[in-house]
């Protein structure tokens, strides 16, 4: 498996670039329009799907401390396909305490970055992509919540289009404002 880092700047790197872009807002939309089982074909069966808890660490720990470690200790999330599944199910049933009435939610995607494009043992293509996110959420009448981060994915490229394979959600606070972590990201 080889890796190629993004350092040429060509016709192919942009129409990947404007793939790659066109897939992440089409994906966004499609959790922003309650369309979750749809959503949920857009993950691998393997994917994982990690927001880990922030700390605030002393200076020059940042890069060993800063951020729980999937498999390790506590997180946000540390998921799976099932246990994603799952979470949409419960959505779904209409008696999910925490998203009835369902939020509204709306999803802003921006600084779309490829870092590397390689191909995996199975021969399909993946993309290192990195992203920034702002996340709104509005509940019942009164409750507001902005989720503010970044992204780091892996995009796979399968028979039936891209699909996410991985992805690393950083939330750019370490101490949770909202009362639920109810919306995907």
């Amino acid at each position: 498996m080889s890796t190629q880092e993004i350092a040429v700047r060509d016709d192919a790197t942009y129409r990947l670039k404007a793939d790659i872009e066109d897939f992440l807002y089409a994906e966004a939309d499609l959790i922003d329009n309650r369309q979750f089982k749809e959503w949920l074909d857009l993950l691998e069966e393997d994917i994982v799907y990690f927001m880990p808890i922030r700390r605030n660490v002393k200076f020059g720990q940042h890069a060993e401390r800063e951020n729980t470690v999937s498999g390790q200790g506590i997180s946000w999330f540390d998921e799976d396909k099932w246990t994603l599944s799952k979470r949409v199910e419960q959505i779904l049933t209409g008696v999910h305490y925490a998203e009835e009435p369902l939020s509204r939610v709306c999803h802003m995607i921006s600084n779309v970055q490829i870092l590397a494009v390689r191909d995996n043992e199975a021969g399909q293509r993946e993309v290192d992509v990195r992203s920034r996110f702002l996340v709104y959420q509005n509940r019942v009448e009164y409750e507001t919540y902005l989720f503010v981060g970044k992204r780091n994915d892996t995009l796979r490229l399968t028979d039936a289009g891209w699909r996410v394979a991985r992805r690393e959600i950083i939330l750019d606070q370490n101490v949770l404002l909202a009362k639920n972590l109810t919306t995907f990201f």
